[in-house]
C-alpha cells in the first residue's frame, strides 16, 4: 500500500474551477462517505477542501487513481479528462512530501500562512469520525502538524506574512483615504470572516455589520467584534449602506448578484464600494466587476499583493524545505517498516507453535519420570531444530549459482555474535 494525494490547487486551476470541487464543512463526511461506497477496496481516505485547494489523501495501491479521478471529476461535474487537466497526483515520498509542505504553509497563495494547518486539522477529523482515516494516513498528518510546527517555530517563513485578511485591509485603505470614516459589512460569520474582522477592526471603522443565514451565531461574532449583526435575508435592501463588504460563506451559489449591486450604487450616487470575495464557489457574481464605481477582488485577485510579500522571506524557504525532507525520510522509513510487519508477525506466530510444541513434549516427558536434565536437553535440541530446518532446506536445495547469496544470508541471520549477559558474565 502507498501514500497518494490527487487534488487541485490554486496553482493548478482558476477561481471558477476549483469552485466546483469546493466541499462545505458539513460536507465531508457525507463525501468521504460516498467515496467509500464507490472504491470500497479503499480503506483509507481524508479530504481537505479550502478556497485555494481540494485534495484527496489515500493509503491505496496505484489501481485506486483512475476510480479516483472518475469520482471527483463527476462531483464537479466535469469529464475525468478535464479534471486530469487540472489536478496532480503524488505518490509515496513525493504524495507525504507535498502533505508537508501544505501544512507547513510552502504550498499556499500566501507563503507560511497559518490558517491551513487548522484546515487539515478539520479534515483529519472529519475523517477520523467518518472511519475513513486509518493508521497510515494518521501517521502522515500527524507528523505533518509535527513537521509544520518546526517549520513555525525554527524559520521565519511566518514571519511579516501579509495573510488574506490583512492584504483586504490594505487594499481598502488604498481606496478609502480614512477607513475610520466607512461602514463594514461581512458576510458569512465563519473563521474566515472573523479573521478579516478582526483586522478591520482594528482600524475603526465607523461601523461594522454581520450579516450571516443564522442570526444567532451571526450575532455570536457581533458581540465579540463590538458590531451590529443582521439576517442574510435583509442584505439586498442594506447593502448599499456599506462603503466595504467582505464575504465568505459556504454557499454553491452567489449570495450576492448583479441586480442587488446595481441597485445599491444608485443608492451610493457613485460613492465607490469595495468587495471582497473570499468564497470557493463565489458569493458575488463575476460580472458585478464589470459594474463602475465597484473595485471587486476575489481570492485569485488578492495573490500578487500577498505574494510579493512572499518574496521577502524566500530565504527561509530553504531552511524550511531541509524540515519537510528530514520528515518525509523519517515518514518513509516508517512506511518502510510497517511492510515488514505481517512477515514479523508470521514469524512470532510460528515459533509460538513451536515453542508451544515443545513444552508440552517435555512436560509429556517429565511425567514419565524422565530427569530435567534430559528433557531441557532434548527441548532445545528441538527447538534448535525446528529454527534451523527451513534455512537449512533452503541451502540444500538451492542451485548453484545462488548458494553462495543465500549462505551469506544465513550467515548474517544466524551467526551473529550473541551479546555478553551483564549479569551472568555469560
Amino acid at each position: 500500500m502507498s501514500v497518494i494525494a490527487l487534488g487541485l490547487n490554486h496553482t493548478t486551476a482558476a477561481l471558477d474551477v476549483r469552485g466546483r470541487f469546493a466541499f462545505g464543512p458539513d460536507q465531508l463526511a457525507h463525501a468521504l462517505r460516498g467515496f467509500r461506497q464507490r472504491l470500497s477496496r479503499v480503506n483509507e481516505v481524508a479530504i481537505v477542501s479550502t478556497c485555494n485547494r481540494c485534495e484527496l489523501y489515500m493509503g491505496a495501491e496505484s489501481s485506486a487513481v483512475g476510480p479516483a479521478v472518475d469520482w471527483l471529476a463527476g462531483l464537479g461535474g466535469v469529464s475525468s479528462k478535464t479534471f486530469r487537466d487540472h489536478a496532480y497526483l503524488h505518490e509515496g515520498n513525493a504524495a507525504a512530501r507535498h502533505a508537508f509542505r501544505v501544512a507547513s504553509g510552502l504550498d499556499s497563495m500566501v507563503l507560511g500562512e497559518p490558517q491551513i494547518l487548522g484546515q487539515l486539522k478539520h479534515a483529519v477529523r472529519e475523517a477520523e469520525a467518518a472511519g475513513t482515516l486509518g493508521r497510515t494516513l494518521n501517521q502522515m498528518f500527524q507528523r505533518s502538524f509535527a513537521v509544520a510546527k518546526e517549520v513555525r517555530t525554527s524559520t521565519e517563513i511566518g514571519a511579516h506574512s501579509i495573510s488574506m485578511a490583512a492584504a483586504a485591509v490594505r487594499l481598502a485603505g488604498q481606496l478609502f483615504e480614512d477607513l475610520g470614516q466607512t461602514k463594514v459589512l461581512f458576510v458569512g460569520a465563519g473563521e474566515m470572516i472573523e479573521l478579516v474582522a478582526t483586522h478591520f477592526a482594528a482600524r475603526g471603522p465607523r461601523s461594522m455589520t454581520v450579516a450571516n443565514r443564522t442570526l444567532e451565531r451571526g450575532a455570536r461574532l457581533a458581540a465579540r467584534l463590538g458590531a451590529q449583526a443582521m439576517r442574510l435575508a435583509d442584505l439586498p435592501a442594506t447593502l448599499g449602506e456599506f462603503d466595504i463588504v467582505i464575504s465568505c460563506t459556504a454557499s454553491s451559489l452567489p449570495i450576492i448578484g448583479l441586480g442587488a449591486v446595481e441597485r445599491a450604487l444608485k443608492v451610493r450616487k457613485h460613492r465607490p464600494m469595495f468587495m471582497v470575495d473570499l468564497a470557493v464557489p463565489r458569493d458575488v457574481e463575476a460580472e458585478v466587476a464589470g459594474l463602475p464605481d465597484v473595485y471587486l477582488y476575489s481570492v485569485d485577485d488578492l495573490s500578487t499583493l500577498v505574494r510579493s510579500a512572499g518574496e521577502k522571506r524566500q530565504a527561509a524557504v530553504a531552511q524550511a524545505e531541509a524540515i519537510v525532507e528530514h520528515g518525509v525520510q523519517s515518514f518513509a522509513h516508517w512506511l518502510d517498516q510497517r511492510g515488514s510487519v505481517p512477515l514479523i508477525q508470521a514469524l512470532h506466530s510460528q515459533t509460538d507453535e513451536w515453542r508451544a510444541a515443545e513444552i508440552t513434549r517435555a512436560r509429556k516427558l517429565l511425567a514419565k519420570g524422565e530427569s530435567v536434565d534430559s528433557v531441557l536437553e532434548s527441548l532445545s535440541r528441538g527447538l534448535s531444530q525446528k529454527m534451523l530446518h527451513g534455512a537449512l532446506a533452503e541451502l540444500h536445495a538451492a542451485p548453484t549459482e545462488q548458494r553462495a547469496q543465500l549462505a551469506q544470508t544465513v550467515s548474517r541471520l544466524f551467526l551473529r555474535r550473541v551479546p555478553r549477559d551483564p549479569v551472568n558474565g555469560a
